[in-house]
């Protein structure tokens, strides 16, 4: 037998209500105005708000009578030229998800409520293998008003599921569905793998009390939701220059940060306080980012779970696992920013003070497989702030350090060979320090003791030994 993954349309595989869309395209045809179908306009505000509810259904019932007298054929039109529209509402995620399930040989159902005639052209459009849906009654050339069957919701659904996978040979333990809505329970418990997409407050309760995943397609797996926004989206307003009263920030060139689509963002690294310096850029550009951070951190009890939230991903540069980047590649093909430190650490001793920086591969890879653009920046002064060298930040509020942020144009690269576009994407952070950053510096002991962790005990002049590697 064989398996399927199962997906309702509204708030889960297309971000709002597609009803919205197909009155605009129906009443381009000249069908379906607002005044013509009773609390149409109400019913898609409070859907989009709270999701479906037995009321709301009764509505969506009428929508099949005010449906007689339509011509086929000016609905097929409509249905059509929605799917554009449609298409743009559909996250990325979703589109990988998809791909993922094609790829394991899975059977598409695109399980809704709406009705068959507006849905199945988006439907073929993305692939899917079958179309369960509300049908409607018509003569040949217009719709009656009538029901062809059973309005699809709830149990309805579950049954009309459960019919079609008897019919195609589909093991419904094996497979898997996709929801939104507490009503699709019925649904979802027939199913082996049940995954709440954007969940109203009724399924979040139910997923969690049953263990059921939480995904939200239009941000990377595993990245918190609340009433809708991610948590780097509540947090932001809080990420201003003014609540960081150890420090002071000159920050230029954010609109060099695209505002919304795929980008990489690279970075120097000079100390523990740039990942703040960092945020707080990314925040000032109104976006969210995926940092690459190492697997340390995470592992921190508290702060690791705060950052598997925010959507940080773990990386472990002792395997030289590409998971990492594998995660950092999904994000972006998912139209998300991805934020890294190319140098992988901080340098220590005279390495710290070299006007040339040496970068991992790890940023060249990503733009390799993406194509995202690499977006450079420049830190300087971090290290006043949090030196390698301390355990806690320094609290001085009196006179608080110089921060300067520079973001530059996105980096030009050639495609063809990493290491070249590595050094590439050094030189364009390079360029976006001060000019003292590209001079030479002569070190003291003290300055080189500061670059080493707390308790360093051996010899700050030592160079290490580093190169660029296949790991990030």
């Amino acid at each position: 037998m064989s398996s399927a993954a199962v997906f309702d349309l509204d708030r889960t595989l297309v971000l709002g209500s597609s009803a919205t869309v197909f009155q605009k395209h129906l009443a381009e045809v000249g069908l379906g105005a607002e005044h013509d179908i009773p609390g149409l306009g109400i019913y898609q505000k409070s859907y989009e708000m709270f999701g479906e509810n037995p009321v709301l259904m009764q509505a969506a019932r009428l929508l099949v009578r005010s449906a007689e007298g339509w011509p086929i054929e000016s609905v097929a039109i409509a249905a059509e030229a929605a799917v554009d529209e449609l298409f743009d509402e559909v996250p990325g995620f979703a589109h990988q998800l998809l791909d993922e399930h094609k790829a394991a040989g899975r059977v598409l159902v695109l399980a809704t409520t709406s009705p068959e005639a507006f849905v199945r052209p988006f439907a073929e459009r993305f692939g899917f293998d079958h179309v369960i849906a509300t049908g409607w009654v018509d003569d040949g050339t217009v719709y009656t008003g009538e029901l062809d069957g059973e309005f699809l919701w709830g149990r309805a659904k579950r049954d009309a599921v459960r019919a079609l996978a008897e019919r195609e040979g589909i093991n419904l333990k094996q497979s898997y569905g996709y929801s939104d809505s507490a009503y699709d329970v019925p649904l979802l418990k027939a199913l082996g793998t049940p995954v709440a997409v954007n969940p109203d407050p009724q399924l979040t309760a139910i997923a969690a009390l049953n263990g059921w995943q939480i995904r939200h397609l239009d941000v990377s797996p595993g990245v918190a939701k609340f009433a809708g926004r991610e948590l780097q989206h509540w947090l932001r307003p809080f990420a201003r220059p003014e609540f960081i009263p150890n420090a002071r920030f000159d920050i230029q060139g954010i609109e060099n940060i695209p505002g919304d689509g795929s980008a990489i963002v690279v970075f120097n690294h000079r100390s523990y306080f740039d990942s703040t310096a960092v945020g707080l850029l990314i925040a000032q550009a109104e976006r969210s980012a995926r940092f690459l951070g190492k697997k340390e951190v995470f592992d921190v009890p508290l702060i690791g779970k705060l950052g598997a939230m925010l959507g940080g991903i773990r990386v472990d540069r002792g395997t030289g696992s590409d998971e990492p980047l594998e995660k950092a590649v999904d994000a972006l093909k998912g139209g998300e920013l991805v934020a890294m430190a190319p140098e992988g650490t901080i340098p220590r001793g005279p390495a710290f003070f070299d006007p040339e920086l040496k970068g991992r591969w790890g940023a060249a890879r990503l733009a390799h497989a993406t194509q995202a653009p690499v977006i450079p920046v420049g830190l300087w002064g971090t290290e006043k702030v949090w030196p390698r060298s301390a355990r806690v930040p320094n609290l001085d509020l009196t006179d608080p350090p110089l921060i300067t942020i520079r973001v530059g144009e996105p980096v030009e690269l050639k495609y063809k060979s990493l290491d070249k576009d590595t050094k590439r994407i050094m030189s364009a952070i390079v360029e976006q320090l001060p000019s003292e950053a590209r001079e030479h510096h002569e070190p003291t002991e003290e300055e080189l003791v500061l670059t080493f962790p707390p308790g360093y005990s051996g010899d700050p002049t030592a160079e290490a030994d580093r190169r660029p590697g296949t790991d990030t």
